[in-house]
């Protein structure tokens, strides 16, 4: 690749030119020979030719034939068509998600757009769970019925109910496991196995295609496409990214979802940007498996002390011997070595005789913890390294009408816990001010299996109380 030209057909540039072009075009720029990525902040690209040009116009999404030979180097023309970070990092969310692509979008509900914007049409359906985030639910409730498209919402635990939803117009099986933020899980072999009995007497156009967001376990803990799934849709922001720094959201799925994804991309404009690309290519996904080890830990130890306090309803972690749903958690929670992966949510309910009292109490801890706490404090998000803590009813899910919110198990003294790398007794120090500030009285514990305290405690740490 030659020089820029500072001195062509006679005329002899100005030193303001040559201070915007400098040596802008130069064969030291080689990805295959970098450790670590350079970032790319370029908007647009150059082209050495028309015909270049309109050869990476022709090419841009439409690698059906041959998207598994990456021998040709890719012809970029403009950020929003696709740039060396986001595909680099792309690339690698497939390896980790197990899927045979990946495409990155501005932020998670950009990917859960894009996902609903591909499969569904107008008088298609939606069949969902019924307990959703809080921004999925509002897309699912307030836009989709714009566009003529049909939400039906049913307990996912409940087969039989999920197989009775399902109508000839069905076109996408949608859900989260874990739950956000009730922690309850989802089979996800199970609601695979609905839809290919479904799909077996369906035209290819009208399959029945099933997606989970995988952004509370993330890939370390969770493959959905490994049981069956046919999409993952995940928050690049929290676990893969895991320092708070950056948002996006990513759609993970066959290789025949990839140019439609890339074209709803383009001509949408939910691109992410490289800038937030390249910290989670360099930094996020690189550290997942070290940071998720270590915060597994931190959240086994909290969710124990947790369990044990009188102040504390229950307490709701894959890890907990009395999680309603251990066996299916054994199951489907698996790391990339086959261990165990309960991952790093905690949700847990405050005492109190009713719904009100609970929900005052519940905002009494977070309030405490958002003005006095050291190691955590009051903020949405989850997956970073640093522990957040959040009351879903008046904030991530305040979307969803509190009768709903019951109706899909949570309470209103429910908190989510997103636990961080921090010394797990400085948590559970700040936890135990918090509950005590917050004026609640321990109450004798129930017969409810979720109050049952262990038979043992790890570690030699005390309750919280």
């Amino acid at each position: 690749m030659k020089n820029k030209p500072s001195l062509k057909n006679g005329h002899r540039y100005a030193q303001e030119t040559k201070l915007i072009w400098g040596e802008a075009y130069t064969p030291k720029w080689d990805y295959s020979h970098h450790v670590i990525p350079p970032i790319s902040s370029s908007s647009t690209f150059r082209l050495d030719s028309s015909q270049r040009g309109a050869r990476g116009f022709v090419e841009f999404a439409h690698h059906a034939e041959d998207f598994r030979v990456h021998t040709k180097e890719p012809i970029y023309i403009y950020d929003r068509l696709g740039e060396p970070n986001k595909d680099l990092l792309e690339e690698n969310l497939a390896m980790a998600e197990g899927s045979e692509c990946a495409v990155t979008f501005a932020s998670g509900m950009g990917a859960v757009s894009a996902l609903c914007g591909i499969l569904l049409g107008s008088g298609s359906e939606i069949v969902a769970h019924r307990t959703l985030y809080g921004c999925t639910y509002s897309l699912f409730k307030n836009w989709m019925p714009r566009y003529r498209v049909k939400v039906t919402w049913v307990d996912f635990t409940d087969l039989k109910a999920l197989a009775d939803a399902i109508s000839p117009q069905t076109r996408l099986l949608y859900f989260e496991t874990p739950v956000n933020p009730t922690l309850e899980l989802i089979d996800l072999g199970a609601v695979a196995e609905i839809a290919r009995s479904h799909n077996r007497h369906r035209k290819p156009e009208n399959m029945i295609h099933t997606a989970v967001d995988n952004t509370f376990a993330t890939p370390f803990c969770q493959r959905p496409i490994e049981a069956g799934i046919d999409f993952v849709v995940e928050s690049l922001t929290k676990g893969l990214c895991g320092f708070g720094t950056d948002v996006g959201g990513v759609v993970a799925g066959p290789s025949w979802s990839y140019d439609r994804l890339l074209m709803y991309r383009k001509d949408f404009g939910g691109i992410l940007s490289p800038k937030a690309a390249w910290p989670i290519l360099v930094y996020g996904l690189p550290s997942l498996a070290v940071r998720f080890r270590q915060q597994m830990q931190n959240a086994q130890v909290v969710a124990e002390a947790l369990e044990r306090d009188d102040r504390v309803h229950s307490v709701r972690f894959p890890g907990l011997d009395n999680f309603p749903q251990r066996s299916l958690a054994h199951v489907q929670m698996r790391d990339y070595d086959g261990r165990f992966a309960p991952g790093t949510m905690v949700y847990f309910t405050v005492v109190g005789t009713t719904a009100a009292e609970r929900h005052a109490h519940a905002k009494a801890v977070v309030d405490f913890i958002a003005e006095h706490s050291y190691s955590m404090t009051l903020a949405v998000s989850l997956g970073s390294i640093r522990t957040l803590i959040e009351h879903p009813g008046s904030m991530t899910h305040s979307s969803i009408p509190p009768e709903r919110q019951l109706e899909g198990g949570m309470d209103p003294g429910g908190i989510r816990l997103s636990v961080g790398l921090e010394n797990p007794d400085d948590i559970i120090h700040d936890l135990r001010e918090a509950l005590e500030h917050a004026g609640i009285s321990k109450q004798k514990r129930g017969n409810e299996q979720s109050r049952k305290p262990r038979k043992a405690v790890r570690r030699g740490r005390p309750a919280l109380s």
